[in-house]
């Protein structure tokens, strides 16, 4: 069976968080990919997921190893980057409460706004792009999008919360799509990969 994906190289940030969880989802959709553990790979990649996990550990590490500044230039370079919960954190042009990390979506982000690891939960999503079957979100101390500027389209709400967006080659989500058996959410991103690199 032809594999559509298997010539991409998919980064995924190995500072801290989901990391095998994505890589999984990524092997199953048959691309390449590299737990990026060093700053220079970056350069080379079709793609960059940024995992969930603890966005300050993450932005302060990313910062502190040089991964900022070649994580924008990907984003200039119309390369797609997916930011998962804190991931998405980290794209944000606004935190509430504090200041962006690496300010490239044009978002307004509130942190743990669904409570703490207790108040965890699953929902299914209506993800219109993803197709008419419900998407199983996993939120887990998750963030939500309090607005969007020009240029930012919403893809899934949960109780008129924004859960999902995509601007141009950034997309972003609340949830961990990591977490589960659908590959959708992958499977999109990595068509937004194929697409630049054709």
């Amino acid at each position: 069976m032809f594999n559509l994906f298997r010539d991409l190289r998919i980064g995924v940030l190995g500072i801290q968080g989901a990391v095998s969880e994505h890589i999984e989802s990524l092997k199953k959709c048959g691309a390449g990919y590299v737990a990026v553990r060093k700053a220079a790979l970056l350069d080379d990649l079709d793609g960059l997921i940024i995992p969930g996990g603890e966005s300050t550990t993450i932005g302060r590490l990313s910062g502190l190893y040089g991964y900022q500044d070649r994580i924008s230039a990907m984003a200039a370079a119309g390369k797609p980057i997916f930011g998962t919960c804190a991931g998405l954190i980290l794209l944000a042009r606004e935190l509430e409460g504090q200041d962006p990390i690496l300010a490239l979506m044009s978002i307004k982000v509130r942190r743990n706004a669904f409570g703490r690891q207790k108040e965890s939960f699953e929902a299914d999503l209506q993800i219109p792009v993803l197709g008419e079957e419900p998407y199983c979100g996993v939120f887990i101390r998750a963030p939500i999008i309090t607005s969007v500027q020009e240029g930012a389209g919403v893809l899934a709400q949960f109780q008129g919360q924004i859960v999902a967006v995509r601007e141009n080659n950034l997309l972003a989500a609340s949830f961990h799509p990591e977490l589960t058996d659908d590959l959708r959410f992958h499977n999109y991103f990595l068509g937004m990969a194929l697409q630049k690199a054709v």
